[in-house]
């Protein structure tokens, strides 16, 4: 068994301990766990095609959006999630420190589309964009819908 498996049954009790703030939230805790879960499968499939470590990929996609979770609001959450997703992954027993700071910086990095950082760090984020277009979500800001249509692109040329 993989580090994912475990990782997302307790990420999963994490948003369960949350505050619903019903109303208050920008997206569900309903919505949080499903983009979760489809986020790092998307993440494995991306990181398998590119020679990364599948495993780091989709845990890292799964606790994107932790600074959502906690604090409910969508502006300014990637960066709001640093230090908890440090704190949850090293609760976790998991992860060394190395990889808690690798995961971290993604999330940390996810919300900054336009900016190129490291292959994990842009797998987290075409994870995410491809993810919410998924599930019907309209692209907010046009870098989001430049990154879908370069990894469709991208797609095409590979199957040829």
């Amino acid at each position: 068994m993989n580090r994912l498996l475990e990782l997302e049954t307790r990420y999963n009790e994490f948003i369960e301990r949350q505050d619903p703030l019903e109303g208050q939230r920008d997206e569900s805790l309903a919505w949080e766990r499903i983009h979760m879960a489809s986020s790092a499968s998307e993440a494995w499939r991306m990181a398998e095609e590119l020679g990364e470590d599948p495993e780091i990929a989709a845990c890292a996609a799964a606790v994107h959006d932790i600074g959502r979770v906690v604090t409910g609001r969508q502006a300014g959450h990637a960066e709001a999630g640093y230090e908890p997703a440090k704190a949850f992954l090293k609760a976790t027993g998991l992860f060394d420190e190395e990889e808690i700071e690798i995961i971290a910086a993604a999330v940390r990095k996810h919300s900054s589309k336009t900016e190129c950082g490291t292959i994990l760090e842009e797998i987290v984020k075409d994870a995410d964009v491809i993810d919410c277009f998924r599930f019907g979500y309209p692209f907010d800001r046009p870098e989001k819908e430049q990154r879908y249509h370069r990894w469709k692109e991208r797609r095409m040329t590979a199957k040829g």
